[in-house]
């Protein structure tokens, strides 16, 4: 104990070697600056860390966490000068005690507290007069919880119920936050300090809050509760001068959100608001696509989401709907490849009615030309196959003969339904939204069959046409499931083939597999690799996915100097693994049904002539179960990337593909392959090697790829993603972060970090 003395420093190797302390307590010290040092990890038995007013600068480190100390159950350090967030490395940890109370730096200690719910250990919770924002966790996993202080911070949004049913809480403090919706009430025997104007809730005691208030609140529960509604929705009337908000007799009929720094995504609890005419988001930073939801408003007339990030289909509202999609980059298209002319629905803008202006007039006629012409092909081409059908009278429909069958695939449709699919094959036309398979009897060897998926109808004839008949020359490589083969259909269309291997698809079903297939073909993310469509023929299972020019990445990681290429500096690491992170966070929960991929690697990372990374093969292995954490199945996958619980025990959850993402982070920091059998032993094995290597910084210098240039920024943002690679391989899945807290740590390096290399 060196509290309560005039210490003025500590120096920097002061606990290098103290392997066996137990207990620091360096209380109010009069040192100058410091930084909590490496060298503590010295101190792994470390139980209790008590600094409050010792004037500690920087962040709070990662490594104070349960890996590198395991037994930490008192961490004080109240009244310094710490800035940042609360570590992930907090997750799971065995504190009890935390104090980081009355942070003096200008920033103070910010961010969410999302980590706590994982925290199940803590029995008292300082964290008061402080900048933390956002909503507020759910902390029903803290049944040990007596003490909590939150007070003087910016925490929005409702009080969770888990805060009033902990059985074990005596002490609770709130005042001077932005939360909202009803006061919370505690039991009589917890004392509260949470004074009635000193936040935002919608009555001055505990009660139901009006209804709109309910629907607004979950309006903005994707958007993480903005402090600007907070500051303004103030009371239990949106009608009341509320931000954003006009009504008429009460009902709320316009949301006008522009330019209000909002991020997340869209709700589509927007749809509660029936009576809501015009809804205006623009000039913000919203993700995610626009909600089918919104379809359903009935008085809905305009929709203005232009300016955002979002992506995908426009859902097709009604004919007076006029909707502004404009400066979204990605709206409208499948994926992030370069947009095509759709038809009007998928236009940026879409005009609220045919007529009334020059301008719609002008539409409208083009419209009809449209109309007129397609009618005239469409008698063409029915007349043609009514002329096919009857020179071929004496077969069976659903044969064709030919060696030249060629498909055509339409440009992108605003519905599936209402979308045209050609197929040329031979002298058969067919021409229609096909709704379903046909089992399609074989009798002669030049028989062809065709299946269609996604946006593809396509024949096996076709494909053996396309890869020179499965050829050694078109294989682009080979994997777990199958061979993959370069193609090019009639119009240029570049395709890649997958074609199963029998033993992967052996005692699937053909209506299992295409069930499965048909919902990989309506994943679509800017940086997943897209599945085109398939082809069933005998015992064939053929995947068409769209070209990647530039291959795996691995070719560019480990193989680069073979193959004559430029070795990839760490502005493009960087963002390719930004991209894999988007990709996989996609898959994991923001698509329409979640996907664990099991076996992602950087031969499954695959680049595009920009050399932004698309994550191929998702889903293939086994959807993950809706509503189900985890699932017991074969593994499967590739030894270097499999997490541990996943290879001893079959046991799968999303926490396995962060663990094969944190492989490839090490491996784009070291241009080393995570399982190298050309390296001794006790280097063999990437992530063993890459931790003992972190834990001395001359050390992790000399493990980073010699081909990246190395300056002080370079190594600083290396140095980052490294300690999240980290974190990403612990071995308790548990003390993994989500794949989304990998997308907000790259992005900020990606768009923070702007490097000359």
């Amino acid at each position: 104990m060196l509290s309560y003395n005039r210490f003025s420093s500590i120096p920097s190797d002061f606990f290098v070697g103290m392997s066996s302390l137990v207990s620091l307590e360096i209380d109010n010290n009069p040192f100058s600056g410091w930084e909590i040092p490496e060298s503590l990890r010295d101190a792994s038995t470390l139980q209790n860390f008590s600094a409050n007013s010792a004037n500690i600068t920087g962040t709070i480190p990662e490594f104070l966490g349960a890996d590198v100390f395991p037994g930490l159950t008192n961490l004080h350090l109240s009244f310094n000068n710490l800035e940042g967030g609360l570590p992930w490395s907090f997750a799971h940890s065995q504190i009890e005690s935390l104090w980081l109370n009355g942070q003096g730096s200008e920033a103070k200690l910010n961010g969410n507290i999302d980590v706590m719910q994982n925290m199940t250990s803590l029995k008292d919770i300082w964290l008061h007069s402080n900048s933390f924002t956002g909503s507020l966790p759910d902390l029903s996993g803290l049944t040990e919880l007596q003490s909590l202080s939150l007070r003087d911070n910016m925490f929005t949004g409702p009080v969770p119920i888990s805060f009033v049913n902990l059985k074990s809480l005596k002490v609770v403090n709130l005042t001077n936050n932005f939360l909202q919706g009803p006061m919370p009430k505690f039991s009589s025997e917890v004392a509260v300090d949470m004074s009635k104007d000193s936040n935002r809730f919608c009555l001055p005691s505990p009660g139901e809050c009006d209804s709109r208030v309910n629907t607004l609140l979950a309006i903005v529960k994707l958007m993480d509760y903005p402090k600007k509604f907070a500051d303004s929705w103030v009371g239990n009337d949106p009608c009341a001068d509320w931000i954003g908000i006009t009504c008429s007799n009460g009902n709320i009929t316009v949301l006008n959100f522009q330019k209000m720094g909002l991020t997340g995504l869209i709700s589509p609890e927007f749809s509660s608001l029936k009576s809501l005419r015009s809804l205006v988001l623009a000039d913000n930073n919203l993700t995610g696509s626009i909600p089918d939801e919104l379809t359903t408003l009935p008085a809905l007339v305009e929709l203005d989401v232009s300016n955002n990030r979002l992506h995908g289909k426009i859902p097709a509202f009604k004919s007076n709907v006029m909707v502004n999609t404009n400066g979204n980059p990605d709206i409208g298209k499948d994926n992030g490849s370069s947009p095509s002319q759709g038809p009007p629905s998928q236009n940026p803008m879409i005009p609220s009615t045919s007529g009334g202006s020059e301008h719609n007039g002008k539409k409208s006629s083009t419209l009809i030309g449209v109309v007129v012409v397609g009618g005239v092909l469409m008698i063409f081409l029915i007349g043609l196959l009514l002329f096919c059908l009857h020179k071929r009278k004496q077969k069976h429909f659903s044969r064709v003969q030919s060696p030249n069958a060629m498909v055509i695939h339409p440009r992108y449709s605003g519905s599936d339904n209402e979308s045209v699919k050609i197929t040329v094959a031979g002298s058969s036309v067919s021409v229609g939204a096909i709704s379903e398979t046909q089992t399609l009897p074989r009798s002669e060897p030049g028989d062809i069959q065709m299946v269609e998926a996604g946006n593809m109808v396509i024949s096996i004839q076709v494909l053996r046409n396309v890869t020179n008949n499965f050829s050694e020359e078109n294989i682009l490589g080979r994997g777990g499931f199958g061979t993959v083969y370069k193609g090019e259909l009639h119009d240029g269309t570049k395709i890649a083939v997958k074609r199963m291997e029998s033993g992967v698809i052996a005692g699937k079903g053909l209506a299992e597999f295409k069930s499965e297939i048909a919902v990989l073909t309506k994943v679509r993310h800017r940086h997943l690799v897209a599945l085109l469509g398939y082809c069933l023929d005998g015992n064939e299972r053929l995947l068409v996915y769209e070209y990647m020019p530039q291959g795996t990445l691995s070719r560019h990681l480990f193989n680069w100097a073979e193959e004559g290429l430029k070795p990839l500096g760490w502005t493009k690491r960087l963002t390719i693994a930004l991209d894999v992170a988007r990709g996989v966070e996609y898959l994991h929960g923001l698509a329409h049904q979640s996907f664990i991929h099991r076996d992602l690697k950087p031969s499954n990372i695959l680049l595009g002539d920009d050399m932004r990374s698309k994550v191929a093969d998702f889903g293939l292995v086994r959807l993950a179960p809706e509503g189900k954490g985890s699932i017991e199945t074969r593994v499967a996958g590739t030894f270097g990337y499999l997490a541990p619980e996943y290879a001893v025990t079959g046991r799968v959850t999303t926490k396995v593909d962060v663990f094969s993402f944190g492989v490839i982070l090490m491996e784009l920091i070291t241009g080393r392959k995570a399982l190298d059998e050309t390296q001794p032993e006790e280097s063999m094995h990437l992530v063993t090697w890459f931790k003992r290597m972190r834990i001395n910084k001359d050390l992790f210098r000399k493990a980073i790829d010699p081909t990246i240039d190395l300056n002080e920024e370079t190594l600083a943002s290396i140095s980052t993603v490294a300690e999240l690679a980290g974190h990403c391989c612990t071995r308790e899945p548990y003390q993994r972060p989500d794949i989304g807290h990998a997308v907000n740590v790259l992005s900020s390096l990606v768009e923070l970090w702007k490097p000359g290399v």
